[in-house]
């Protein structure tokens, strides 16, 4: 027995009757003198009343196990392996059943009295097992449910895995054209610089120039007010009677020399003029090379934003697939917890069974555990 948990010790009429009901015809001598095929008969029936786990189910996963030997000669393996998994089996439902020192000498070489303990153990199980069926059909619906959810989830995270390795090609393909226009890209952003140099240095020579044009041209209006000045006394003069032909002839002279040197200073203006109207012209054609340039910068730029917009979709379907990651080792802890709850109690127990009570509890430590989850990938930093 095993401590705490009690059975009643069913006698032999019993037994038969309750192996009677699930189809056994059991004789008295046969539990009286159990033989290893007898138990061996009878606790596979039990285990099938309780797990519908039959000897032709596990003839599948023999055959895997053998299949999985790397070894030619695997009919030496067979009879053992299948032994062994039946032996694990039965072990697990002795165990449910509070047997916990089942082992397979209770197979090969049975005890009557033990027998009879536990097959006492077995049918009190099995019976209280019938008891909870509709709560036991209840877990194995949702088990159902879940495995069908893990199918769909992972059908999702094949097609999201199959994207991200389209979008991680494309990101292949695109990376030696986004290397060149980063090349690009550094070699304008050089050019625009030294450019940009050169034109504040043409600036401020052209600002220089414009003020030295208004400057001449100043003068130029003053030497012409001065010219017409001269002009005019020299007509007054001739109407007048001359008095000094000598003076006046001096001069009149020195107002040529004076003249002559305007004109000179004149054609010298005009001259710089022109040179200042052929930079002029050099500056125009230089700030439409900037523009130009601009407009290249402009264009790549929208190529670059278009490029992180491709890197954050990126980055979102690596989100997206991470948070499914996330969803699917919750639906495993979630399958895992209903698949395997703690062994259950007996019908003479009082209040609810303590393994009742962890499997009610299993669900809420599910999603107790998948919100963290997902709390915990909320605030993971995106990685581009």
């Amino acid at each position: 027995m095993s401590g705490q948990y009690w059975f009643p010790n069913m006698p032999i009429p019993e037994i038969m009757t309750a192996l009677s009901e699930w189809g056994l015809s059991v004789s008295n001598e046969q539990l009286a003198r159990p033989s290893s095929d007898f138990v061996t008969c009878v606790y596979t029936a039990c285990l099938e009343q309780v797990t519908s786990i039959a000897p032709d189910v596990l003839h599948e996963p023999i055959q895997n196990a053998l299949a999985a030997l790397d070894d030619p000669n695997t009919d030496l393996y067979a009879t053992s392996i299948a032994h062994n998994f039946l032996l694990y089996h039965i072990t697990r439902f002795a165990n449910a059943a509070r047997i916990m020192d089942f082992s397979a000498k209770d197979l090969h070489l049975p005890d009557p009295e033990r027998t009879r303990f536990i097959l006492s153990a077995f049918i009190n199980f099995v019976k209280f097992a019938e008891q909870c069926t509709p709560f036991v059909a209840n877990l194995r619906d949702q088990s159902t449910t879940i495995i069908d959810e893990r199918e769909h989830v992972a059908q999702e995270l094949a097609a999201l895995q199959h994207k991200l390795n389209t979008f991680k090609a494309q990101r292949a393909k695109d990376e030696p054209k986004c290397e060149q226009l980063r090349t690009e890209n550094a070699a304008i952003t050089a050019h625009l610089m030294a450019t940009k140099e050169t034109t504040q240095a043409v600036v401020k020579d052209i600002e220089a120039l414009k003020i030295e044009k208004a400057n001449i041209i100043l003068k130029k209006e003053n030497i012409n007010s001065d010219t017409s000045l001269l002009l005019d006394n020299i007509q007054r003069t001739r109407s007048r009677i001359v008095q000094s032909p000598e003076r006046i002839k001096r001069n009149i002279s020195t107002m040529g020399v004076t003249a002559i040197e305007d004109k000179k200073t004149l054609a010298m203006q005009e001259a710089k003029a022109r040179d200042l109207q052929a930079k002029i012209t050099v500056l125009t054609n230089i700030e439409k090379d900037v523009r130009s340039c601009i407009e290249q910068l402009q264009t790549i730029e929208k190529e670059v934003h278009l490029l992180e917009s491709s890197q954050k979709e990126l980055a979102d379907v690596k989100d997206s697939l991470d948070y499914k990651k996330i969803e699917r080792i919750e639906l495993q802890m979630k399958r895992e917890a209903r698949c395997h709850p703690p062994a259950l109690g007996f019908p003479h127990s009082r209040g609810v069974p303590a393994s009742t009570q962890a499997v009610r509890k299993c669900p809420r430590k599910a999603r107790t555990s998948s919100e963290t989850c997902r709390r915990e990938a909320s605030r993971k930093p995106t990685d581009h």
